[in-house]
């Protein structure tokens, strides 16, 4: 029961005792917080309380609400640089987990507008689509989309995708160094295919990268579009100041 004289509103006092017991690992992620009901009659308090302690547990990233099924505790996010171009396995390697690959589809397609203007190709052009799920530790954190030139995408794809990074394939097998990389970031929610692709809710935030790499004399050979869920990675990097002009 919590002590009516404490300073703290609450709702504040409900959520730093659940935060505190997910921090110790009392809650360990993705078990699932008690019903209302218990959580109402442990603090003794009120729904509308319980309610908004939640509520700022989501908000702080260590809950998340599944509907029909309850409120889990969150996996602890991971922090992947952004300081060179890297592979999903090397990142994750990186960071101490086991990567593995789940292949969705592989299929030549006509270019629309964007793919063809970061290959260098004309629109309607064949290229070859490859969709993955890309997991760390069995959990799936990012749907990837890579478009290759035909040629090399026929090439690629007839390797165990599941097992050989695309990267390793282009540099260590066909000859294709990667030596640089465009990149956008941004933040975009789960339309239903890459919801259903990461098992997550139609709407959940997620980082959309578009990356484009390139081989020796800037020949575009690898356009992705990853999609990392926003519940379970952030990014970092570390920028040097510019000299002041004027």
């Amino acid at each position: 029961m919590l002590n009516e004289s404490d300073y703290a509103p609450l709702y504040a006092r409900v959520e730093t005792a659940l935060a505190a017991e997910i921090a110790a690992g009392s809650l360990p992620p993705g078990s699932q917080l008690p019903p209302e009901d218990r959580l109402v009659e442990r603090f003794a308090v009120s729904r509308t309380t319980v309610r908004k302690a939640v509520e700022h547990l989501v908000a702080r990233g260590l809950v998340e609400i599944r509907r029909g099924k309850g409120t889990f505790v969150t996996e602890p996010k991971l922090t992947q640089a952004l300081t060179g171009l890297s592979g999903f396995v090397e990142d994750m390697v990186a960071l101490g987990r086991h990567p593995t690959a789940r292949l969705l589809d592989k299929r030549p397609v006509p270019a629309g507008e964007t793919v063809a203007r970061q290959l260098g190709v004309p629109q309607g052009t064949q290229v070859y689509r490859i969709e993955r799920v890309r997991l760390a530790d069995g959990v799936a954190m990012s749907f990837d989309e890579t478009y290759l030139p035909l040629d090399i995408g026929e090439k690629v794809a007839s390797n165990d995708l599941e097992a050989e990074p695309i990267f390793d394939l282009l540099e260590l097998r066909y000859d294709l160094p990667l030596v640089e990389a465009q990149y956008q970031l941004e933040a975009v929610t789960a339309d239903e295919r890459v919801a259903r692709a990461l098992g997550v809710e139609p709407g959940s935030p997620i980082f959309l990268i578009e990356r484009t790499s390139y081989t020796a004399g800037q020949r575009p050979v690898d356009y992705e579009k990853l999609y990392y869920r926003g519940d379970l990675i952030r990014f970092s990097t570390r920028l040097s100041r510019l000299p002041r002009i004027g």
